[in-house]
């Protein structure tokens, strides 16, 4: 490959041992280095180790054993963190979990998963209770984001962070399992063990679990510690959500490998990131293109010393070729763009830093194969040609959750080979780079959150006034796309029902990323002879619709 780094070879010796034993290592290493920085509290590797080893033996008492799945139900977080490592450390899976998803979404994971314990954010127990009902779980470990807050920060924490402990019975307080110092068992997890169930949907709607193991994960673990160059002791931006294979690599794995410096951040909020940049002389942050876009926003941006950024990088969403150019031209950095999925661990494409493009999905990442074809005939396709990209690697996962069918029809076989179906329509360029123009599967892409129709439309059939629905992409400046349901009423002229009453009923259903931002009451739905909605007819429709009005505001 022509533009592959120099200085690195295509394939990739990843260590085979275990996610935990990376934390293990780092405490071995680089005790006294910061681990974690925390909105003004500092923990040390030794300190962090500590944690975990602890809360890894708390689970055990409460009969956590090996294989069982834990759900992380919380904002980013030290206790996220802690969480994580020690239900590795006890040789369990970690199951993580959106903190924005809503009971009946969290229920499915519970239940799907076979969820023995969970660890939840004291804001979130009241849906955790209710999606609780008929679990079989053996506990309920409650953490206050406030247990890890220093008296005084140089930050301005939101209150919500400060919220004291409450005694909400049927639960654990963190602080209580933690305080117990148990010592863990001797680890016994080999890196072909199961240890993460990340779950995605698809175009039936209905989440599903990715089977990832130590060794799956790891691969593309010391692949971006390298491709990025962390070092001990490197202050790394943790925004990226941490229940998002793109944050548990960015956010929490990576860093961890490498010995760097994890420095969290709840939620996006872009004088609080510019603040943390500037204290902490962050060098490494993973910024999806609309937090970017914000950042840029910011009126007192220059005020923050951002000087020591030396990477800028995200994927799931192409950055707008404006704001590559305008964060190029008052940072001084290119925007490393990447692709990836859950069901690989979140990368198989990176651009080279390089020579990055824009707008471009990058190169196939180590030991990490692809190719274009026609989606029909399988055939591959040449050079500059669009069909659907395949990919095939070390770091793909091992099947979805109990849908061997599902986990059949994800992959195809091409000239002898096993291929991953990504169900994005892309081409490759004659230098070896990876672009995508559209999607075969039915979703919406909104900021970098992946929202499927299917989903959504069945949510809204529970509406007592709902007689039909059907969503689709809109697209937008900002989000890049967002959602719209088009519906038709049973009785138009029975209800008083308005668009707003509909969008906020969606609120109470579902994670607000996923909440429809427009709504449009219609006549009829367009059907196909077998009555089938025909979904890309509307979807066409409404983008013509937007670039029309677009050239209209333009002239």
């Amino acid at each position: 490959m022509r533009y592959w780094p120099a200085q690195f070879r295509r394939t990739l010796n990843a260590p085979s041992t275990t996610l935990a034993y990376n934390l293990t290592q780092a405490a071995a290493r680089y005790a006294d280095v910061p681990a974690i920085h925390f909105l003004g509290r500092t923990l040390s590797y030794r300190e962090f180790a500590n944690e975990v080893e602890a809360f890894a033996g708390g689970l055990q008492q409460l009969g956590i054993r090996r294989g069982d799945r834990v759900v992380l139900y919380l904002q980013n977080s030290v206790q996220w963190l802690v969480a994580y490592f020690g239900v590795l450390r006890a040789d369990a899976v970690v199951v993580p979990v959106n903190p924005m998803n809503r009971s009946a979404e969290l229920q499915h994971v519970l239940r799907d998963s076979g969820a023995r314990a969970v660890v939840c954010a004291q804001d979130l127990v009241a849906p955790l209770q209710t999606a609780a009902k008929g679990c079989d779980l053996l506990a309920v470990v409650v953490a206050t984001y406030g247990d890890y807050l220093p008296a005084e920060s140089p930050f301005a924490i939101p209150d919500w962070l400060r919220e004291p402990a409450k005694k909400i019975s049927g639960t654990i307080a963190w602080r209580t399992l933690i305080d117990q110092r148990i010592t863990p068992n001797a680890a016994c997890a080999s890196p072909d063990d199961l240890c993460l169930l990340p779950y995605t949907s698809g175009s039936t709607g209905l989440p599903k679990g990715c089977m990832h193991t130590h060794r799956t994960f790891m691969h593309n673990i010391a692949g971006l510690a390298l491709w990025h160059g962390l070092a001990a002791g490197d202050p790394c931006l943790g925004v990226a959500p941490m229940y998002h294979v793109a944050g548990l690599a960015h956010s929490v794995n990576v860093p961890v490998f490498a010995g760097a410096t994890l420095v969290v951040m709840p939620r996006w909020e872009r004088r609080l990131a510019a603040s943390l940049i500037a204290h902490y002389r962050v060098v490494h942050a993973s910024v999806a293109p609309t937090a970017i876009i914000d950042l840029l926003a910011e009126p007192q941006l220059e005020d923050f010393d951002l000087s020591s950024l030396r990477r800028l990088t995200a994927g799931g969403a192409a950055m707008p070729d404006e704001v590559w150019q305008q964060l190029h031209d008052r940072l001084g950095l290119p925007f490393i763009e990447a692709y990836g999925m859950t069901e690989a661990a979140a990368t198989t494409h990176n651009n080279p830093v390089h020579r990055p493009k824009r707008q471009c999905l990058g190169v196939p990442f180590f030991d990490t194969h692809a190719c274009v074809i026609d989606p029909d005939t399988l055939c591959a396709l040449p050079v500059g040609e669009s069909g659907e990209i395949l990919v095939r690697g070390p770091q793909l996962f091992k099947g979805y959750w109990n849908r061997v069918e599902d986990t059949a029809a994800a992959f195809a076989q091409v000239d002898g080979e096993t291929w991953y179906r990504t169900g994005d329509i892309g081409y490759v360029d004659e230098e070896g780079y990876y672009f995508m123009t559209d999607r075969l599967k039915r979703m919406i892409n909104a900021s970098g959150f992946k929202v499927w129709p299917a989903e959504l439309e069945t949510v809204l059939y529970r509406h007592p006034a709902v007689l039909e629905a059907c969503v689709i992409a809109s697209p937008d400046a900002y989000r890049g796309e967002t959602v719209k349901a088009l519906i038709v009423l049973r009785d138009p002229a029975q209800t008083s029902l308005t668009p707003a009453d509909v969008i906020a009923w969606m609120r109470e259903q579902v994670a607000a990323y996923k909440v429809p931002r427009q709504v449009q009451f219609v006549h009829s739905l367009p059907k196909s002879p077998v009555g089938k909605i025909l979904w890309r007819e509307l979807q066409d429709a409404e983008r013509q619709r937007v670039a029309d009005s677009s050239t209209s505001s333009a002239s």
